[in-house]
């Protein structure tokens, strides 16, 4: 499963969601601060809009720390990123855990101080608002909106 998670972020680190999304369960869960929870098809097309989105934009993925067995792994991942709704550059630091079935990812949570990321991303607002439970609503109700318009542009099934 190591070689699992080292692809993956591998993957990442190019951009290229298409192998990304090779390494998760049809049934794959994904969480985290900025989306929330998504399911299959949608988890997958979150990582084929963000590689698009960030390809020769600077992006840039370290991991480190990958732990796994069997059923259960964690990785500790950097990503540096400009964000581009603000054009402010972001260092997030994420760990994330994985469960795995039938040799692939069936669930992914990232955890990251979603408060320190919006500081960098948004600025002032970022640091005045950034850890009250308000913003991260608002944060995923655009994430979502941005991934529905992505996934009905690309028509990938929800």
């Amino acid at each position: 499963m190591n070689d699992l998670i080292l692809e993956f972020y591998t993957a990442l680190n190019n951009c290229d969601g298409n192998k990304m999304v090779k390494c998760y369960h049809d049934d794959v869960v994904f969480e985290d601060p900025a989306f929330g929870i998504l399911k299959g098809n949608r988890a997958k097309s979150m990582w084929l809009m963000l590689c698009e989105s960030q390809n020769g934009n600077g992006f840039k993925v370290e991991h480190s720390n990958i732990i796994t067995n069997e059923k259960t792994g964690s990785a500790h991942w950097e990503a540096h990123y400009t964000f581009s709704k603000t054009g402010r550059k972001v260092h997030n630091k994420i760990d994330a855990t994985f469960e795995f079935k039938d040799g692939l990812i069936i669930k992914h949570t990232d955890v990251f101080d979603i408060h320190n990321w919006a500081k960098q991303a948004i600025g002032f607002k970022g640091f005045l608002f950034g850890d009250m439970s308000f913003f991260k609503n608002k944060l995923q109700i655009q994430t979502n909106s941005l991934l529905d318009k992505f996934i009905n542009k690309k028509k990938l099934s929800n």
